[in-house]
């Protein structure tokens, strides 16, 4: 499958995990950048935007983001900023993080969320194509939340069926299904 965009993958609060979907996905495209991971204010929303931001300013031609949970929320804010002026040729949102319910043990309570900027979520329309992939048995996003946002921000809802968070723990490595949806947002 021939991709004629640049994919930025924008990976979630995990960061880089080598069995993840988005570091296999990366692997096997011809352009392909990533948003790098953090040295320091690993949990500030207004840090990942703009390591976004910097990532995008780095890559010439057409860009289809990839991003997955908290990178989802990061495109979010990324895309309501008046200040970010980069087209977009599109998106694909993989099982979104609701940081607006508690998560469970071991992730960020919303009061750390809260302090870190992440509340309220972005809810205006997007200014480019997106997919949001949502999971029936999410844990840190449930299908209806996914619904809303999609509708919200404009988005394309793909129901994936139970897939968990879509991540190593849920089972998943690689997810052939990202690149025919990143190929449909090329063609777009």
């Amino acid at each position: 499958m021939n991709i004629d965009a640049t994919v930025l993958i924008v990976p979630g609060l995990r960061e880089h995990v080598p069995e993840h979907w988005q570091t296999l996905l990366a692997a096997g495209l011809p352009r392909v950048h990533t948003v790098p991971p953090l040295e320091q204010d690993k949990l500030s929303c207004a840090a990942r935007v703009e390591a976004l931001d910097r990532a995008l300013a780095a890559i010439d031609g057409p860009v289809i983001l990839a991003a997955h949970s908290a990178g989802v929320m990061m495109v979010a804010h990324w895309a309501q900023s008046p200040s970010r002026h980069r087209p977009i040729k599109g998106a694909l949102l993989a099982t979104p993080a609701d940081v607006e319910i508690p998560f469970p043990v071991g992730y960020p309570t919303l009061d750390t969320l809260r302090d870190h900027a992440w509340l309220p979520i972005p809810r205006s329309r997007f200014g480019f194509p997106s997919l949001l992939a949502a999971s029936r048995n999410d844990p840190l996003c449930s299908y209806s939340r996914a619904q809303s946002l999609a509708h919200d921000w404009g988005s394309e809802l793909v129901d994936l069926g139970e897939v968990g968070h879509l991540n190593p723990a849920a089972g998943f490595g690689k997810w052939p299904q990202a690149m025919e949806l990143i190929a449909r947002l090329d063609g777009a």
